[in-house]
């Protein structure tokens, strides 16, 4: 039975990304095609050079591919302006990065509230939405600190928060656990599938801990060299 747009929320058809290194032309994603449902949790495993944080780049507009098509929620990403991409990063896509990129003059609150302001939602609706946010990840009596004052796990819970704020329906991670010890990491990992699971959000995390990506995830994708080399269930 064919699936429907409703239950894609990403496509990418024979999407390739190249860039000219000199006289080398490196193929980074080298003709993918994946489809990922709707509410899934995908670990997209690889090492580094796989290409699995490049495909994530073009999931989430931040870059254009080469060739090929990549559909978010059945609209093409390669058709939209520059404006139409804002849009999408604002509202349909959520990013959080191993690296926690918080503010460091700013509160938890105000690094929370920045996605907010930068879609220019209205001012009266943002402390509710921030409150949701950081409720979300268990942070609500550390509103008031600055990442400096914050562990390692709760800075990343705080980017978590700012990237749930606008309240995407698809969350990007790439390496999310890569700045953290292995208890902390798990307890990221737990807290994305609860909100896989409580919210219906789709997720596609990049890693290269296959373990972890067999314990948290509903499916393996396996890339190498640029190409899809595997799809499949979690092992």
């Amino acid at each position: 039975m064919t699936e429907t747009i409703d239950e894609i929320a990403i496509r990418t058809e024979q999407v390739s990304r190249s860039y000219q290194m000199g006289d080398a032309l490196v193929r980074a994603v080298d003709d993918v095609s994946i489809a990922i449902r709707s509410k899934e949790f995908v670990a997209l495993l690889g090492s580094s050079g796989s290409g699995k944080s490049t495909l994530l780049n073009l999931i989430a507009g931040l870059d254009r591919p080469t060739s090929g098509a990549i559909f978010a929620h059945g609209r093409n990403l390669a058709e939209m302006s520059s404006e139409d991409l804002a849009q999408h990063r604002s509202h349909t896509i959520g990013m959080v990065f191993q690296a926690f990129n918080l503010l460091p003059r700013m509160t938890l609150e105000e690094n929370v509230e920045l996605p907010l302001r930068l879609a220019e939602v209205e001012r009266a609706d943002r402390a509710g939405r921030v409150r949701e946010s950081v409720d979300r990840v268990r942070l609500a009596a550390r509103l008031t600190h600055r990442p400096s004052e914050l562990s390692g796990g709760e800075q990343q819970r705080a980017a978590l928060a700012r990237a749930l704020v606008n309240r995407p329906t698809i969350l990007l991670a790439d390496e999310p656990t890569g700045n953290l010890d292995s208890a902390t990491g798990d307890a990221i990992l737990h807290l994305l599938r609860e909100i896989n699971e409580s919210l219906g959000m789709t997720i596609v995390m990049v890693t290269h801990d296959r373990d972890r990506a067999a314990r948290f995830a509903h499916r393996i994708v396996t890339m190498a060299d640029g190409k899809l080399i595997r799809d499949g269930t979690r092992p």
